[in-house]
């Protein structure tokens, strides 16, 4: 079957292609749209439709409208209840219901031959889970999600047997939410809901939890597979925080007391859940996933032999996870996700094409992978474009700026040239097979950045600027089976350094989305201190930029 998975309800609008149960495509709408999350100034603006996204998607597959044989929708408004039933001060939920139950129609529009009837509803958690327990290198498996909210809850706790056939073990109904409350803090600190979430993550390293009393009053697990989480009188534990204003140790200490609240939850889940399947393995989805200091817990921790996060956990994953599921209900084999790189690709000659066309002096290099290790090694700072772009919203190798790890200052450096605050850690990319003598605690492999590891202490002096205030990196292993061009490189730059590791951050500055195609790369590059760019077989170097 040729199914077209599309996400357009809270934020983060995408579209995915999964045909035959193989999955052909995955991307968000704002590789596109050029605005992340897919927010516009105002609050219905996420329910967005990934045109752009899906047209692609079907474009490079050469698939018309008309021959899909379904179109899933990963929110089915059947299910969902007004604001005021749900304990949820939001009016806009009465809009976003209805803007559901037009989505064939709107669907129909922008796919022309699209038939309305086409589109089926998938449950929003159902969609979250499938994005990871059918995606997953694993068949029999548990599965969590957990976010802010779907159509009527905020979790779902289940099984997936050998067929791919879900059974649900437990909800948790609104307004309990564990991704609200995440949002409310991140808010109060300052910070921008349902987008900045990771910023809080990481200055609770920076703090220490002496809230946590008062927070597990209002925030505890029920014991029966869900939670509660009572409205928190934030303002009483820290002062608000405005927009760029200095952060306080008050701030770092909350920031420290919700997530070790939250850890103590998720223990509980997953302690409750393994108690009722005796499951090996964990798959995990939801905006909550994406916290990979919480998932290092649950992995070391928890009861699970296995856990496997899906690299976009959050609602872009929900595109995927609808078109996985309706596959599995209609009887197609559902193979493993291949690998997080299921975006925009060019080849060596559209790529060539683009740089003539902006007379920019460039060079095609007989090895890229030992020219940016050259760079690097001199402590440039290096933009790298190659192959596909990354689904979800860490950069992998794909997208992303590297730099020297053996220089401290380039932690700052970094921060500076994306203009993110100074307290964000920087991630370290290292080949699978070196990745055990330097890097501890967290699961191995770790190929999409979701899991934080202890950074071994005789190599804490010798790649400092990945090393977080706490002592932990977020690691990025590399396969040199599925990343041969990035495992080369990080050859190189240790034949010239003697270090296996090199930073890895996303290719883009604060509050835009990723670099996608090469025009945002050759902007990206234009507008920042970069020394080199590496889009191909092509280099571009920072002296050179006249032609």
């Amino acid at each position: 079957m040729k199914i077209l998975g599309i996400n357009a309800i809270f934020h983060d609008p995408a579209a995915a292609l999964v045909v035959d149960g193989e999955i052909i495509s995955a991307t968000e709408e704002e590789r596109f749209s050029r605005r992340k999350h897919g927010k516009r100034p105002v609050p219905f603006s996420a329910w967005e439709l990934p045109e752009q996204a899906a047209r692609w998607c079907l474009a490079s597959a050469g698939i018309r409208p008309g021959e899909l044989d379904a179109v899933t929708y990963s929110f089915d408004p059947a299910l969902a209840k007004p604001a005021e039933d749900s304990g949820l001060d939001d009016p806009w939920e009465y809009l976003r219901i209805d803007y559901a139950w037009r989505a064939p129609n709107f669907l129909a529009t922008a796919l022309p031959g699209l038939e309305p009837v086409t589109v089926r509803y998938v449950p929003h958690h159902v969609a979250h889970a499938a994005s990871a327990a059918l995606a997953a290198p694993y068949g029999e498996t548990d599965v969590l999600v957990l976010d802010g909210r779907g159509e009527s809850v905020s979790h779902l706790a289940g099984h997936y047997d050998e067929d791919g056939q879900l059974t649900v073990l437990a909800s948790q109904s609104l307004p309990d939410s564990l991704g609200l409350l995440y949002e409310d803090v991140t808010q109060h600190l300052g910070f921008l809901r349902s987008s900045d979430e990771y910023k809080v993550m990481a200055m609770a390293s920076y703090g220490r939890p002496r809230f946590a009393a008062e927070l597990r009053r209002a925030v505890q697990a029920t014991g029966d597979g869900g939670f509660r989480t009572a409205p928190v009188d934030w303002a009483s534990l820290a002062p608000p925080r405005t927009a760029g204003e200095d952060w306080t140790q008050d701030h770092a200490d909350l920031a420290a007391s919700v997530q070790l609240v939250l850890e103590d939850v998720l223990l509980d889940l997953v302690s409750w859940l393994r108690d009722r399947t005796g499951a090996d393995s964990l798959t995990m989805a939801g905006g909550v996933a994406l916290n990979c200091v919480a998932n290092t817990v649950i992995a070391a921790r928890g009861p699970y032999r296995r856990v496997w996060v899906q690299p976009a956990a959050g609602d872009s994953g929900t595109a995927l996870g609808g078109a996985l599921h309706v596959a599995r209900v209609e009887g197609d084999v559902t193979a493993p996700m291949p690998g997080a790189d299921l975006g925009r690709g060019w080849s060596d000659d559209e790529i060539g094409a683009w740089l003539a066309t902006v007379r920019l002096a460039h060079h095609r290099v007989d090895d890229v992978a030992a020219e940016v290790a050259e760079c690097l090694a001199g402590n440039g700072i290096v933009a790298w474009f190659q192959g596909r772009s990354e689904y979800g919203p860490r950069a992998l190798g794909h997208r992303s700026l590297l730099a020297h790890p053996g220089h401290a200052q380039n932690l700052a450096r970094l921060n500076d040239i994306k203009g993110r605050e100074q307290f964000r850690p920087v991630a370290p990319m290292v080949l699978l097979e070196r990745a055990g003598a330097i890097f501890r605690r967290g699961p191995l492999p770790s190929p999409y950045m979701l899991f934080v590891h202890d950074v071994d202490v005789a190599w804490r002096e010798r790649i400092p600027a990945v090393v977080h205030v706490d002592g932990t990196a977020r690691v990025q292993t590399v396969d040199r089976a599925s990343e041969p061009l990035v495992a080369r490189m990080l050859e190189q730059f240790e034949q010239r350094t003697g270090l296996p590791v090199v930073v890895n951050t996303s290719l883009n500055t604060a509050g835009r989305p990723m670099v996608d195609d090469p025009r945002d790369a050759l902007e990206c590059f234009g507008s920042t201190p970069v020394d080199l760019l590496a889009i191909g077989p092509y280099v571009v170097r920072r002296g050179e930029l006249a032609r």
